[in-house]
């Protein structure tokens, strides 16, 4: 009897991990693909595939207004680790990297390698972005950032 139940529970945990990996809503199927923080809650993931509404995003040269942040968080910061900008500064410290949220539309912007260190200042700040957006990647290029009132 206990053979039998110990080939079951062999058999169970190998089906989960296996449905676990090909379910695109599990947010740990594919972590080195997703550049947010795979243990997000699904709302307030705007990268989780599973998230409630997707926004078709556009290409090329253009002006966002949004809050500098962190992949950690994404649209909002759900840690209480102090105001935004304490939030994002700790999540990039803590290996994250500097994202545009523009919470009006609930996209997420990934920022261009090259400007990651351009926005640092302006950590937790609603600002105005010009730059150029790979509408694929969802990622910005900085040409001009100031805040917005």
């Amino acid at each position: 009897m206990k053979k039998l139940s110990f080939v079951l529970a062999v058999v169970l945990l190998a089906a989960t991990s296996v449905a676990a990996q090909q379910n695109p809503c599990n947010p740990c199927a594919k972590k080195a693909q997703n550049p947010c923080n795979p243990c997000s809650k699904k709302a307030q993931n705007p990268c989780n595939p599973c998230s409630a509404k997707a926004v078709k995003v556009k290409g090329g040269n253009q002006t966002i207004v949004g809050y500098i942040g962190d992949s950690q968080c994404g649209l909002e910061h759900p840690m209480n680790m102090g105001d935004a900008k304490a939030c994002t500064l700790k999540c990039i410290e803590a290996g994250g990297k500097f994202i545009l949220a523009d919470r009006e539309n609930k996209v997420v912007y990934a920022i261009d390698k090259g400007s990651q260190e351009k926005v640092r200042e302006f950590a937790g700040q609603q600002v105005k972005v010009t730059g150029n957006v790979n509408a694929k990647s969802k990622t910005i290029k900085i040409s001009k950032i100031e805040v917005e009132s």
